[in-house]
């Protein structure tokens, strides 16, 4: 029997509701794979706030910040089961946690139509990982700036059109992300479409509307959580540039009585010299409460060398500098408190 040729689909999407991503891979009905990934850094950090001097996060320490291990099993040419755990260990806190990242059935019923069950991909947050590349270094924008999940549980439905220059990914998902399972008044809803116009470049939009899986019998939502999202890159053979941008309403205000917005924008570029040796940078800004401490601010930046030991083996040098203002809740223009984080070291992704 000859394997048939599917497609995974895996983010994308746009305000009207769909959205997508696709790989491709050879697999034969019965046949289970595994695989996995590690992210580690072995690094200095330096955090200190205003008011209280430097924290005990300072120092030198190893991370483990993900080891994602993951289990497909085929079924037949349309239905597959897939399991991701997602592990990591903080030298700064010394705990390990142990997670059910992505759980589903998948039915690839056609390029244009991926169906997933259960926790996988978001729409958005993978898919601009996976534009930007460097994801064991840091986390993008909307990821790290806490303004959605990576996966959550519910219905992904995702694919290419018109010769795969579009790719859509549209997910009806609980809200509170692949970590909580909870019930709520209401599911969330977040979509992507993407174009490519020529074989390197890439648009994107995305959208979210729901309550975040806070609307309760105890503690109704008050607002409705509101994010969309764009991305423009440049994806060559050697050579990445791209930004991305965000704008969300009441996202941290959906039990609240009051109403928030919050912006942010990444711009990161990448070149590679040869098959070894890559260097890259990244900046961003986020304004994570633009109405209630418009004196908020998130910065970040970071410049490194990425070193290939091998395949599936990356090694990277990299100085990373971010700082976090906070002003008095409802007092605009009145700085309460700053972080500023200094970090140097190696970081490095191992997948097989």
């Amino acid at each position: 029997m000859q394997c048939k040729q599917t497609s995974l689909a895996l983010a994308l999407a746009l305000v009207i509701g769909i959205a997508q991503i696709s790989f491709a891979s050879a697999v034969c009905a019965g046949e289970t794979r595994f695989g996995g990934t590690m992210f580690f850094d072995i690094t200095h950090l330096d955090e200190h706030y205003n008011d209280t001097g430097t924290t005990d996060a300072s120092g030198y320490g190893l991370d483990v910040k993900r080891f994602y291990f993951g289990v497909n099993h085929t079924l037949d040419d349309t239905w597959s089961l897939a399991l991701t755990t997602d592990a990591n260990y903080s030298s700064s806190d010394g705990q390990t946690n142990l997670f059910v990242k992505k759980a589903y059935v998948e039915g690839a019923f056609s390029s244009a139509a991926v169906l997933r069950i259960g926790s996988a991909d978001t729409p958005w947050i993978g898919y601009v990982d996976k534009a930007q590349g460097f994801r064991y270094v840091e986390k993008g924008l909307v990821d790290r700036s806490k303004f959605g999940s990576s996966a959550d549980w519910g219905l992904h439905l995702g694919g290419t059109l018109a010769g795969e220059q579009f790719d859509y990914a549209v997910s009806v998902v609980s809200g509170r992300g692949y970590k909580n399972i909870s019930r709520s008044g209401r599911m969330d809803v977040e979509a992507r479409l993407a174009y490519t116009p020529t074989k390197h470049m890439v648009f994107a939009l995305g959208a979210y509307s729901g309550t975040r899986g806070k609307d309760l019998e105890s503690t109704p939502a008050q607002h409705t959580a509101r994010r969309v999202s764009a991305m423009v890159a440049y994806i060559g053979e050697s050579t990445r540039i791209g930004a991305d941008y965000f704008q969300a309403d009441d996202w941290n205000t959906v039990t609240a009585p009051v109403s928030d917005t919050s912006d942010g924008w990444s711009a990161w570029a990448s070149h590679a010299f040869d098959e070894r040796y890559t260097v890259f940078a990244r900046m961003e800004r986020a304004r994570p409460s633009r109405d209630l401490d418009s004196y908020a601010q998130d910065r970040y930046a970071h410049l490194g060398l990425e070193y290939a030991v091998t395949k599936g083996f990356d090694l990277a040098l990299v100085w990373k500098q971010a700082a976090l203002d906070v002003g008095s809740q409802g007092v605009h223009g009145t700085l309460t408190r700053n972080r500023r984080t200094h970090e140097i070291g190696a970081w490095g992704q191992v997948a097989f």
